[in-house]
């Protein structure tokens, strides 16, 4: 089987050989073109995002000399999550996705550019940077759904974690980058560039990745709303997804403390100012570096098979870790043990993502996206502030602790739950609604069907749990 057809899934049959349960190698995911393309759209993005996200911040910072505006202009970039975003991302469903994605970039670019230009005010830049970010829900959640599409079911995971670490890698250099430019020459040119790569993205996927019909047709649709809440009663009412969707939304409670109360923590180590610097940097990066070791040390070395039993331990070491912060005596130590939390996030987030996206109908991947990315949002946005509130009563060192042992009875409360022999299962429950592959390669259709406006298991594929 060609690597640029869609999935098999892995001991399928293909030419009557069996696929070897082995480490999925990076040359065996970057042998697909399509994938090529889209993953060099995506750090061409990526870059270009945090960039500008740096850049906006600091030519807000310098119009208004308002530190609570410049941290306004951060947060807007994520209200459309979470006001309209699992709605946003149900209207990919509809379109094709390579559609979606180009027609995305494209009416990005001009928001924009339009900020980036000279004596924009504070209150456009704000109503601008939320219309471009409406893009990128219905833009993340077309590409989720595109991947298991363009490549083989057993590379999936091991393409997670590649595009999770370089995206984690982006935002460090896109930040770094991006101030640096906004500092030393002029934050227009930061967002000027970002403008730029949505052009540069949507022709790079326009070359690279073929046609692909709409997962759903004109005559399958129904109001936009109700299609949002299909969504939502397939991940909650799938006790697959529902136990994904639980850990995911409980472990981003406690790994967005350290980058949010990196600051206060870094002047309890240093009463000088100047000092503070430093470790404030070295406990914010300590988490994305740890995703990265984890994503594709576990992602090159690991067979398929095996990833999803290092769900249950990985899930208790997360939280244990961050809860050892509570005793450090350095910046150097809270580092060690949030990297050692990002290494095993690093591990969790793509295995979970993949079994997630693979367990789904296809049609619905979409929108079940936008439900798990909004409730993302949502959880780390009130577990910062709730943190940070109690924080300015009390120590943080306190405060980490304490959130961090609720965790680690939270996670590991759902990692005893956890389905581990029907996370595996849970990957061929929906090849039957994968397109593309030859007729007699495809798996049986009976084991899922999916009728509009209802997900109907038969006994040979629950989704009701």
């Amino acid at each position: 089987m060609s690597d640029d057809r869609p999935a098999a899934q892995p001991g399928d049959r293909a030419g009557g050989a069996t696929e070897p349960d082995r480490p999925v190698t990076f040359r065996d995911v970057f042998a697909n073109r399509e994938y090529r393309a889209l993953y060099v759209s995506l750090i061409v993005n990526w870059v270009g995002d945090y960039l500008a996200r740096a850049a906006i911040i600091t030519l807000v910072y310098q119009q208004s000399e308002s530190v609570l505006l410049s941290a306004a202009s951060f947060a807007v970039s994520y209200l459309p999550w979470i006001i309209g975003g699992p709605v946003l991302a149900a209207v990919a469903e509809r379109y094709p996705y390579r559609r979606v994605l180009i027609a995305s970039d494209l009416a990005r670019a001009l928001p924009i550019a339009l900020i980036a230009l000279p004596g924009m005010p504070v209150p456009a830049i704000f109503a601008l940077l939320f219309l471009a970010m409406l893009g990128a829900p219905p833009t993340q959640a077309a590409r989720s759904a595109l991947i298991p599409l363009m490549v083989r079911r057993e590379h999936v995971v091991t393409v997670l974690a590649v595009n999770s670490s370089t995206a984690q890698a982006a935002q460090v250099f896109g930040y770094l980058v991006g101030a640096t430019v906004a500092v030393a020459v002029d934050a227009r040119l930061g967002i000027a560039l970002d403008a730029v790569s949505f052009l540069v993205s949507a022709a790079i996927i326009a070359i690279g990745i073929r046609p692909r019909p709409a997962a759903a047709s004109p005559a399958e649709r129904r109001h936009l709303l109700r299609e949002t809440s299909e969504g939502y009663r397939l991940v909650f009412g799938t006790r697959l997804l529902r136990s994904i969707a639980l850990m995911v939304f409980a472990l981003t409670t406690f790994t967005i403390l350290p980058e949010g109360l990196a600051a206060g923590w870094a002047a309890l180590f240093h009463a000088d100012p100047a000092g503070r610097g430093f470790d404030q940097g070295l406990i914010m990066a300590a988490g994305p570096v740890g995703f990265v070791v984890g994503g594709l040390v576990v992602g090159r070395l690991v067979p398929p098979s095996r990833k999803t039993q290092l769900v249950r331990p990985f899930a208790v070491l997360m939280p244990l870790a961050l809860a050892l912060t509570a005793w450090a005596p350095n910046a150097t130590v809270v580092a060690v043990l949030v990297t050692i939390s990002g290494i095993a996030q690093g591990v969790l987030m793509p295995t979970l993502n993949a079994v997630f996206v693979l367990a789904l109908p296809h049609g619905y991947r979409a929108r079940a996206y936008g439900v798990m990315q909004g409730g993302m949002q949502l959880t780390q946005g009130l577990a910062a502030i709730l943190s940070g509130g109690i924080a300015q009563h009390t120590s943080i060192p306190l405060v980490m602790g304490l959130w961090s042992l609720g965790g680690l009875v939270l996670m590991a409360t759902l990692a005893a739950r956890w389905p581990g022999r029907a996370a595996a299962a849970g990957e061929t429950t929906t090849a039957a609604r994968e397109p593309g592959p030859p007729k007699d390669d495809r798996p049986d259709r009976s084991a899922m069907r999916v009728t509009p406006g209802r997900v109907r298991p038969t006994a040979a594929g629950r989704l009701d749990g």
